[in-house]
């Protein structure tokens, strides 16, 4: 099961990096600070996507069993 998580949080963790760098970019009181805010969106992401890909991993191992 964690080859799967890390699978999935590979993909859902590029997913949401890059949907806070582009809320980031686009927000322009955001925009006047981005070369600090763009690690900070972008690891955040990468931590959340942790227990979101365990939490996916788990319904799929479920899934194959059943």
């Amino acid at each position: 099961m964690i080859r799967i998580a890390a699978i999935v949080w590979i993909m859902l963790a590029t997913t949401l990096a890059g949907i806070a760098l582009l809320v980031v970019v686009t927000v322009p009181e955001l925009a006047k600070d981005a070369q600090f805010l763009i690690p900070i969106a972008c690891g955040g992401a990468a931590v959340v996507a942790m227990p979101f890909s365990y939490a996916i991993a788990r319904s799929i191992g479920k899934a194959r069993t059943a």
